[in-house]
């Protein structure tokens, strides 16, 4: 059995570092906006969720080798030369 890279190990740890970026932002965007820690701390916690939900789906819905897959594929479709 083949272990993972250290990139795929770290991976989660990307997603979910990109995600709490995400949040911190937007909590600070509202903290300063309405002067409230409560509603800056509610929308910080919505903001971290929605956004790993959005992030992992979009990574469910990548191709593992997509890019190796599209080579192969525009190579089938043409003719061989002669």
């Amino acid at each position: 059995m083949a272990t993972p890279s250290m990139r795929d190990r770290l991976r989660p740890l990307e997603l979910l570092g990109f995600s709490g970026a995400i949040a911190l932002f937007t909590g600070i965007v509202i903290l300063f906006s309405t002067r409230n820690w409560t509603i800056a701390l509610i929308g910080l916690g919505v903001a971290f969720i929605a956004a790993i939900l959005v992030i992992a789906l979009l990574a469910l819905s990548e191709k593992p080798n997509s890019s190796k897959d599209q080579v192969l594929r525009d190579d089938d479709d043409q003719p061989p030369h002669e």
